[in-house]
């Protein structure tokens, strides 16, 4: 897999998690029946709904305009969360193993240093 890292050596990953209009209907429709969950509802966001194309239009300019080769959008369908959950968490995975990171080396005189606490952490009395 291709690693994208910026000019100083940073991995940045952007997802966009994208739910259909029909997903945020249930669970804005959930929100509102579940006490519970009343607290996640906004009047607001319900009223939004009716702008729904101009808000997918922008998205796809936002994505257009801020992907680059180092850090490309990855957009995620999620309309069922443990999907959009496993999509990203591979992705992250596959980016991290490419980065093929290693251990640093400890030189001679951390060594001696670890084996000098060795000593010391035996000798201690208890625990």
């Amino acid at each position: 897999m291709e690693r994208h890292l910026t000019n100083n050596g940073f991995l940045v990953l952007k997802f966009f998690l994208h739910i259909s209009k029909a997903e945020q209907k249930k669970r804005f429709t959930k929100r509102i029946a579940k006490r519970e969950k009343n607290w996640k509802f906004s009047l607001e966001d319900i009223k939004k709904r009716a702008q729904w194309k101009t808000y997918m239009r922008v998205y796809e300019d936002v994505f257009e305009h801020t992907s680059t080769e180092y850090a490309p959008w990855q957009i995620v369908p999620a309309d069922h969360k443990w999907f959009a959950r496993a999509l990203i968490t591979n992705a992250i995975v596959e980016q991290l193993k490419a980065l093929n990171l290693e251990y640093p080396t400890i030189n001679r005189e951390n060594r001696n240093d670890f084996l000098e606490a060795k000593v010391l952490l035996k000798s201690e009395k208890g625990k």
